[in-house]
C-alpha cells in the first residue's frame, strides 16, 4: 500500500464514530474549529460504536423529579407524575457509588471531573445534540403500592435507546458540517517540534486502497477498548475470556492504544477489569445484534437466584441494586464450568422480569411445574446442566434458608433493599429473597457478555489531553475520550455513568481542541 501525499488539512480529527466521539466533533465546532473530520475503520452501517447497542442510560447528579422533567423530550402526563418517586442524587452520591465499586482505586480527579460535570454534560446533550431523554421505567423503576420507584440513583435513559442516541448524534453532527470517513482506519500520529515540545502535527488513515497523510492540529482518540479482540482479552484479562461474548461493535479491538503507544502515551487504569454481564447463552459470540442490542441482557437475577452447572448458586444476587452488580457478574458466570449459568425464578416474580429481555420472542425458556421436573428439563443435552441432584439440593436448601431468614416488618420490596435475607448459606441471598416454589418456574441460560475494558490511556482531567509517559505531561494536540480513558473505572462501575463520562470528556476534548486554533 504506497502513501499518498495529500493536500487535506483540518482542524481537528476523531478517531472513532461512537457517542463520545461525537460528543467531541460537536464541541470542536462550537469551540473553533471549522474543519472538522471523524474517522471509523467501521462501514457506515456500523457507526455508532458500543453506544448504539445501550439501553442509552445516563447517570448524572440531579435534584430530584423536577430537575429531571426539565430534561425530558416529552415529559408525563401531570396525574401520572404525582405518583413518581425519584430521589436527588448529590456529587456525593455519585462519587461515593464510583469510589465504593471500584474499591477505592479510581482517579480522584477524573471522578471529580465526571461528576460535578455530569448536569451539565445531560443538559447539553439535550440542547446542543438533541438527545430525547425520558425516564427509564422499564429498567430503573418498580410500581410498588401504586407508585413508581426509581432505585440505584439513575433514572433517566433515551428515547429509543442507542439507537435513538447514535441517530440523534448523526443528525446533529451532519447539521454542524462534520466530515465522517468510514472504512478509514487510523495507522500513525505524527509529530512536530513546536515551542511547547513535540506536538501532534498529523494522522496517517489507509483509506480506498491508499494511505493519506492529513495535516491537523489536534486528534482526539475515541476509538473505544479492546474487548472485540481475543487475542486482547487473554493477554490482558486471562485465557478465560477467549471465551466471553462481545456484546456491541466487533470493531473495538484497542488500535487506538497502538496509536497512542507510538507517540509516547502513559497507560493508566484497570488493564486486568472490564464491564461484562449475564448475556443470553445463545447469542453470537462475535459481536452484537443491530436490531436486538441491549434486549440480549438478562438483568433479571436480583429476582431469583443464578445456579451453575454443577447445580450450585455462585453469587449473592441481592447483594446490590441490578445496576451496581451487572457489570461484574459476567466475569462471575465466566468463570463457571462451561462459561454459563442458569437464571431462575417462580411464578411470584415473573411479572416483574423486563419484556424486551425475557419475551418469548427474545430468549429461549425452560418451564416447569417444580423444582424436579425443572431439573430434568434442564439436565438433557439441550440446556446442559451436569448436576440435576445438586441442583434440586440447591433450591431445597435455598427456599429453607429463605423461610427461616423472614423476619417481622421486612416485607418483599424489589425497588428498596428491603432486608429479605437468608440465613445460613455459604452464599447469602441479602435482598429480594423469595422462595422458588410457586408454578410456574422459568429458567433461561446465560453466559458473559463483554462490553468494554476499564485499562486505558492517562489523560488530564480537565482538558482530557493524553498524558505522556516520559514527561507526565500532556502531548500537544493529542486527547482522549469515551472508553479508551483509564483510571476511572476498577472491576465494577455504576451503571450509566459510561455514556455520561464519554459526554464529560469528549466536550473537555473538544473544546481544547479548539482553544488549539487560537
Amino acid at each position: 500500500m504506497s502513501y499518498c501525499a495529500h493536500w487535506l488539512e483540518f482542524d481537528c480529527i476523531v478517531v472513532g464514530s461512537g457517542h463520545a466521539g461525537s460528543c467531541a466533533a460537536l464541541a470542536a465546532v462550537d469551540a473553533g474549529c471549522k474543519k472538522v473530520l471523524m474517522i471509523d475503520k467501521c462501514p457506515e452501517a456500523w457507526m455508532g460504536g458500543n453506544g448504539y447497542f445501550t439501553a442509552g442510560a445516563h447517570r448524572t447528579v440531579h435534584d430530584g423529579l423536577k430537575d429531571l422533567l426539565s430534561l425530558l423530550a416529552t415529559p408525563p402526563p401531570a396525574n401520572e407524575v404525582e405518583r413518581i418517586d425519584v430521589d436527588p442524587y448529590t456529587d456525593a452520591d455519585f462519587v461515593a457509588d464510583i469510589q465504593r465499586l471500584g474499591s477505592g482505586r479510581a482517579d480522584v480527579e477524573l471522578v471529580d471531573a465526571l461528576v460535578h460535570n455530569s448536569r451539565d454534560a445531560i443538559g447539553w446533550l439535550r440542547e446542543r445534540v438533541g438527545v430525547e431523554f425520558t425516564l427509564s421505567f422499564n429498567r430503573q423503576a418498580y410500581e410498588v403500592d401504586g407508585r413508581m420507584k426509581f432505585w440505584g440513583g439513575m433514572a433517566l435513559s433515551v428515547k429509543e435507546g442507542g439507537k435513538g442516541l447514535i441517530r440523534s448524534h448523526r443528525k446533529a453532527l451532519t447539521e454542524a458540517g462534520v466530515k465522517v470517513w468510514f472504512e478509514a482506519r487510523a495507522v500513525e500520529l505524527t509529530m512536530e517540534s513546536r515551542s511547547v515540545g513535540e506536538a501532534i502535527s498529523g494522522i496517517v488513515v489507509e483509506r480506498d486502497g491508499q494511505k493519506l497523510v492529513i495535516k491537523t492540529r489536534s486528534v482526539v482518540l475515541a476509538a473505544g477498548g479492546f474487548e472485540a479482540s481475543r487475542e486482547m482479552r487473554i493477554k490482558y484479562l486471562g485465557e478465560e475470556w477467549g471465551n466471553a461474548k462481545v456484546r456491541g461493535t466487533p470493531y473495538n479491538t484497542g488500535d487506538g492504544f497502538e496509536l497512542a503507544r507510538s507517540v509516547g502515551a502513559r497507560m493508566a487504569g484497570d488493564w486486568k477489569g472490564c464491564h461484562s454481564t449475564a448475556w443470553d447463552a445463545n447469542a453470537s459470540s462475535e459481536g452484537g445484534e443491530r436490531e436486538l442490542t441491549n434486549q440480549y441482557t438478562k438483568s433479571g437475577y436480583p429476582l431469583g437466584i443464578m445456579v451453575n452447572m454443577d447445580g450450585r448458586r455462585f453469587v449473592d444476587e441481592g447483594e446490590d441494586f441490578r445496576n451496581y452488580t451487572y457489570a461484574k457478574f459476567g466475569r462471575a458466570i465466566l468463570q463457571q464450568s462451561g462459561g454459563c449459568a442458569f437464571q431462575i425464578w417462580d411464578g411470584k416474580v415473573l411479572n416483574h422480569l423486563r419484556k424486551e429481555e425475557y419475551g418469548d420472542d427474545v430468549v429461549k425458556k425452560a418451564w416447569a411445574a417444580s423444582i424436579e421436573e425443572l431439573a430434568d428439563k434442564l439436565g438433557g443435552s439441550e440446556w446442559g446442566l451436569e448436576n440435576k441432584g445438586q441442583f434440586v439440593e440447591t433450591v431445597r436448601e435455598f427456599n429453607d434458608a429463605v423461610r427461616k431468614g423472614v423476619a417481622p416488618g421486612h416485607e418483599w420490596n424489589p425497588a428498596t433493599k428491603d432486608g429479605l435475607s437468608t440465613q445460613e448459606l455459604a452464599i447469602p441471598k441479602t435482598n429480594w429473597a423469595l422462595t422458588i416454589d410457586t408454578p410456574a418456574l422459568m429458567a433461561v441460560k446465560v453466559a458473559c457478555g463483554i462490553t468494554f475494558t476499564f485499562g486505558g490511556l492517562a489523560i488530564d482531567a480537565r482538558t482530557a489531553g493524553v498524558v505522556s509517559a516520559a514527561s507526565g505531561k500532556v502531548i500537544p494536540g493529542l486527547f482522549c475520550t469515551g472508553e479508551m480513558v483509564g483510571g476511572l473505572f476498577y472491576g465494577n462501575y455504576p451503571g450509566g455513568s459510561g455514556l455520561t463520562a464519554g459526554a464529560v470528556f469528549g466536550r473537555k476534548a473538544g473544546n481544547a481542541a479548539g482553544e488549539l486554533m487560537s
